[in-house]
């Protein structure tokens, strides 16, 4: 059961409820957040991808707020945040300043943070550059590339076209044109397992709490994000423990970046088999576990 906000909807019926709730605010853009839960370390569950917004935890906050305190927050662009206009909005640094403010507000000096897809791109920007900030870092699905490899799908994203097929559908015109069908085309690919038709339909929900407009700046290439050799540097930077996992069946972000990102990193990859891009919401039992473990071995208290 939903009913309508400001923004966007908001479920009436929750598994879990925020112990604390508000919005934290970097030059005048508002970002809503929630803390669940009083444990002594806090894990920060980073946004994703204005796509969607924090709900997309919502297997992962039940469960860990019983161990653990537990931050999430609405990207800017999507949720209860703010949709700030243009592309330079959204650059990798503006989304790790996010990341910090959130923090800083909600009184969090360190903590074990995951990110999911784009969120594992910024996680990566902010271990690296604020390590005494990240005790311990979780990249899921990671949409990190360290090499150098052209991409012909965002290359082509302003090409406009009489139609649009496949991944021709990561395209800023035919997001303006069919927001709801390219939506249903990428969560059908972000879930790649056999009975996700739940998933999709629940993401397609919440890609539809933002505007067209906004998604294009969020992928615009026109950005400034991190990627090549600064993404190498990075990750040669991160020295607190880290977890890679990646479904070996992602269609969103390649395996094989996940593998490299893993060696950089010094770590193995864990891989969920015939998992997709959306390990947390498609694996929660086998995902929920691993997370909780790795808490337990870099968390406050924990035996070195």
């Amino acid at each position: 059961m939903r009913a309508a906000g400001t923004q966007g909807t908001v479920d009436l019926v929750r598994a879990c409820e925020p112990d604390r709730s508000g919005f934290a605010v970097r030059s005048g853009v508002r970002l809503y957040y929630e803390v669940h839960g009083g444990g002594p370390t806090t894990v920060v569950l980073l946004p994703p991808w204005a796509i969607v917004h924090s709900r997309c935890w919502k297997l992962q906050v039940p469960y860990l707020a019983r161990y653990a305190r537990v931050v999430v927050y609405d990207p800017r662009g999507n949720g209860r945040s703010d949709r700030p206009p243009g592309p330079s909005a959204y650059d990798d640094a503006e989304l790790v300043a996010d990341a910090l403010t959130v923090m800083d507000t909600v009184g969090v000096d360190d903590a074990v943070v995951v990110g999911l897809s784009v969120g594992a791109r910024v996680l990566l920007a902010l271990a690296a550059g604020h390590p005494e900030r990240v005790r311990g870092a979780v990249f899921v699905g990671a949409a990190v590339q360290l090499d150098d490899r052209p991409n012909p799908v965002q290359d082509s994203f302003e090409v406009e076209r009489e139609s649009y097929h496949g991944w021709q559908r990561w395209n800023a015109h035919h997001w303006v044109q069919d927001q709801a069908g390219f939506a249903e085309f990428f969560f059908g690919e972000a879930f790649p397992e056999p009975h996700s038709s739940r998933q999709v339909e629940e993401a397609v929900g919440w890609a539809l709490e933002t505007d067209p407009e906004t998604l294009v700046s969020t992928k615009s290439p026109k950005r400034q994000v991190l990627g090549g050799d600064e993404a190498r540097a990075a990750a040669a930077r991160v020295a607190c423990p880290s977890l890679v996992v990646h479904g070996d069946a992602d269609r969103i972000a390649p395996l094989r970046d996940g593998q490299a990102l893993a060696r950089a990193l010094g770590v193995r990859a864990e891989l969920v088999e015939g998992g997709g891009h959306c390990v947390p919401a498609r694996h929660p039992v086998w995902f929920n576990a691993r997370l909780r473990r790795f808490v337990e071995q870099v968390g406050v208290g924990a035996r070195g």
